[in-house]
């Protein structure tokens, strides 16, 4: 394992971990003041008030949960991109066919190679396709090569199919796409740095401490 590398993420974790929890915290208090009369309704459904109280609680910390950790973990696989290619950055293009957006960026670019990072993609919105669509040509139409690195798959059957939709996209215009371990492996074999293992140790660690 590379400590170098391991210890960069290792200081991103406790910085992360350390926002999430200051942002958990002061959203708990914020909650001490809510109007709560909308638990009428989940009393009428049959949730009592202890457990739309902490539903309520958990959809909060839920949300960002689900913000922290995709931003703790794109930034800890540019970490490994910029660690074997020091020029590695963060780049935006002009949307070339179309108004909304009007420019893309590209999650880290490599030479050729734009890499579009995402912890997981769940959404299951057909917008969503069109607006990737336009994308993977714009990169593509600026002599890019682009490839997308989710490293969980979503569980829904719609979202799912979204996916295969993009990764067929991907495939078709000369692109790439790599998901779950697959993702994982691509920035091993890319980069040299074996994230998923980093990842496991400092998880296992914290558990243990």
């Amino acid at each position: 394992m590379n400590k170098l590398v391991y210890n960069e993420i290792k200081n991103l974790a406790d910085k992360y971990s350390k926002e999430l929890n200051n942002q958990v915290a002061y959203r708990i208090k914020e909650m001490e003041s809510d109007d709560t009369s909308h638990y009428l309704v989940y009393r009428v459904l049959g949730v009592s008030i202890d457990e739309g109280n902490a539903i309520d609680l958990y959809q909060n910390k839920g949300r960002f949960l689900y913000k922290y950790a995709g931003a703790f973990l794109e930034e800890s696989a540019i970490m490994c991109f910029k660690h074997k290619y020091p020029n590695a950055e963060k780049h935006k293009i002009p949307n070339t066919l179309g108004n909304k957006p009007k420019t893309f960026e590209i999650d880290c670019l490599v030479g050729k190679d734009a890499h579009e990072i995402k912890w997981r993609d769940a959404t299951t919105d057909g917008d969503h396709i069109t607006k990737e669509h336009t994308r993977v040509k714009v990169i593509k139409k600026y002599g890019f090569v682009p490839i997308r690195i989710m490293f969980y798959y979503p569980q829904r059957t719609q979202a799912k199919k979204i996916q295969e939709t993009l990764e067929t996209l991907y495939n078709g215009i000369g692109g790439k796409y790599y998901y779950g371990d697959s993702a994982w492996k691509y920035i091993k074999d890319y980069t040299g740095i074996d994230l998923l293992k980093i990842l496991e140790t400092i998880a296992n660690q914290r558990e243990n401490s």
